[in-house]
């Protein structure tokens, strides 16, 4: 490994900083298990480092016009744009991303962000009349950012984006499993001239780092997304200062296939989206509930389409599954296998990884006869790991989709829309797609219940950054 290859340095106030850290946390391509770049394991010294550059960035960052503040934002996009096949690549081997997802979805996401929130801003009205009152919209402070491994850049950027344009300042925690495309967005951040101290980035771990942003006097919101785990013990220490807490966590989300769907065009695509990113998704329709006589037919469909799909290399083109994020994520997702078999559900293909072979692959797999007690209709795998689960009435159907904690995402199939959505309206969860309704980036993001609160994304998301102030006489 070369120098090149080793960051011991944070960015803080416009400058690579030297972490107070003394260890350095490796990146591996999870593909070939081999380690491809070191980045520090900052302290909470750094952090208070960061939050003071943030905190004095503020004043003139929050008073900077919003056109203004949309310039630097649109400025990102484009050097986004103009460095994408470098990012997507970035992205795929330290993700194991295959690299055609990363080119369509890993880049253009983010891109989006910055250009979108760039486009709300221009418009947003900060000050309305109402009743009298004059009711003003205006930053938080300084944002903390605490962000996961599984979209890197597109969840910075949902923070980062919509948190600047409000006129927050920002620090930035990134998965210490996939650091690498964030030092590509500091690139760009200090090549447009960005002021300094306005956005900002600590490496390391979340126990050091991330909780050390979250309990941060100085820190006056924190947004934050990763599992449901992480999110409650964020709020805990988040408490101690009372601060605003956004969550996104994790998800368990239905796919109610009706009986009147078109079977032979709605499994192989579910089950194709389901196992987009290798299942590191976490809207991914895990639980596709199913009408108890079509069970078979939905097996035979699962099993074809899953059997099919392209596992190996992500750097190749006609990948369309690469190998889970790391050798840790590869033995969660094979602990759930091994107990899906020994609750009782029935296997269709796929089954425990060879742990042994290089690189942390797992085949694409599917279990049938699911049933409410078993631990994987109930936890969320993040991994390739479907759960068929049949049910004799639209009611039970019904049931079933929300007997979760969870409530981030779903669908609903049928051949008629009045019905699907009839449907819809009744799962409890954040986002619904009716059959091929495409996934919408700039539509309101987030969960019910365990999945979370607060919004990102679209106008929705940038309120979320923003506190109300009501002024009379």
């Amino acid at each position: 490994m070369s120098d090149s290859t080793i960051h011991d340095k944070n960015y803080i106030d416009g400058a690579w900083t030297p972490s107070t850290g003394t260890t350095r946390i490796p990146v591996t391509d999870p593909a070939t298990d081999e380690v491809i770049a070191e980045v520090t394991a900052s302290t909470a010294s750094d952090v208070d480092t960061a939050v003071a550059a943030a905190r004095a960035a503020f004043p003139a960052w929050s008073q900077t016009p919003p056109d203004q503040r949309a310039d630097y934002l649109a400025a990102i996009a484009g050097k986004l744009s103009e460095r994408s096949e470098d990012i997507a690549r970035t992205i795929s081997s330290e993700l194991g991303c295959p690299i055609s997802v990363a080119r369509a979805i890993q880049v253009p996401l983010p891109l989006n962000s910055f250009a979108e929130a760039a486009n709300i801003v221009r418009s947003y009205d900060f000050e309305t009349e109402h009743r009298g009152s004059t009711i003003v919209r205006e930053p938080f402070g300084v944002l903390g950012a605490i962000t996961p491994w599984n979209y890197p850049l597109h969840q910075i950027a949902l923070k980062v984006a919509y948190g600047l344009a409000t006129g927050n300042t920002v620090v930035v925690k990134p998965s210490e499993v996939t650091p690498l495309c964030a030092l590509a967005l500091v690139d760009i951040v200090d090549e447009i001239g960005l002021p300094p101290g306005v956005f900002n980035v600590v490496f390391g771990t979340g126990s050091d780092v991330g909780e050390a942003i979250a309990g941060h006097p100085d820190v006056d919101i924190v947004s934050f997304t990763g599992s449901t785990r992480a999110g409650r013990r964020v709020s805990e220490v988040a408490a101690g200062t009372v601060k605003k807490v956004s969550l996104e966590l994790g998800g368990k989300s239905p796919n109610v296939v009706l009986d009147d769907a078109d079977l032979g065009a709605v499994v192989p695509t579910s089950v194709q989206a389901m196992m987009l990113n290798s299942g590191q998704t976490c809207t991914a329709l895990t639980r596709m509930l199913v009408p108890r006589g079509k069970l078979a037919e939905v097996e035979a469909l699962a099993k074809a389409t899953a059997d099919a799909l392209p596992v190996g290399d992500p750097t190749d083109d006609g990948t369309a599954v690469g190998p889970l994020s790391s050798r840790a994520q590869q033995q969660r997702v094979a602990g759930y296998i091994r107990k899906g078999i020994d609750e009782g559900a029935r296997l269709v293909t796929g089954g425990e990884p060879n742990i042994d072979a290089p690189g942390a692959f797992v085949r694409p797999t599917v279990f049938s006869d699911v049933t409410e007690d078993m631990t994987i209709h109930r936890e969320e795998i993040f991994g390739l790991v479907l759960s068929i689960e049949p049910y004799d009435s639209e009611e039970e159907a019904v049931r079933l989709a929300n007997a979760t904690d969870y409530g981030l995402a779903g669908a609903v199939w049928s051949a008629s829309r009045e019905r699907a959505e009839a449907i819809a309206r009744r799962i409890r969860a954040g986002q619904i797609q009716i059959n091929d309704g495409a996934f919408n980036p700039n539509a309101p993001f987030g969960g019910y219940k365990q999945s979370g609160n607060g919004r990102e994304a679209g106008v929705f998301g940038l309120e979320e950054f923003l506190e109300v102030k009501s002024i009379q006489g």
